[in-house]
């Protein structure tokens, strides 16, 4: 089977490339970012077994006590035994009007709940029958009209 000659493709010649100068560009410096390590000694430093030290003339740094916010006067304190922590807990009076809020909200909650339940069931009957009877009426009457037309003659 002969396929004959190949297509002659049309063959466009492209221009040389231009010469372009090089670019002269500059190595970027980069400043990398140090830092100086901080030692920051335990806080229960002492000096190792068999080591000696000076004693320090005058007088001893005293141990920073920790700084404790002022007690409010409407707090009461409570010590924990393990941890020998005073806990402050709100007052008598504070803790009385929580317990009633809260007591009086879930009560109102559940008997409207229950009110409401009592209602639809004393209800649904009765809304039932009406909307069955005002669906019957409008479909005789949507049946009546649509059935009377002009008199035969």
């Amino acid at each position: 089977m002969d396929l004959g000659e190949p297509p002659v493709l049309p063959y466009v010649p492209l221009p040389e490339q231009p010469t372009m100068p090089v670019p002269i560009l500059e190595v970027p410096d980069a400043l990398v970012p140090s830092y100086k390590p901080l030692v920051v000694p335990p806080s229960d430093l002492r000096a190792p077994p068999g080591v000696k030290g000076k004693p320090v003339e005058g007088a001893q740094p005293t141990k920073p006590q920790p700084n404790t916010p002022p007690k409010a006067p409407e707090m009461d304190y409570v010590t924990v035994p393990l941890i020998d922590k005073e806990v402050p807990v709100p007052s008598q009076e504070i803790l009385v009007t929580a317990v009633s809020t809260a007591t009086v909200s879930v009560a109102a909650t559940l008997t409207a709940t229950a009110v409401f339940k009592r209602l639809v069931s004393l209800f649904k009957p009765i809304i039932k029958t009406a909307w069955t009877k005002i669906t019957k009426k409008k479909k005789d009457s949507s049946s009546s009209s649509s059935s009377s037309g002009p008199p035969d003659s």
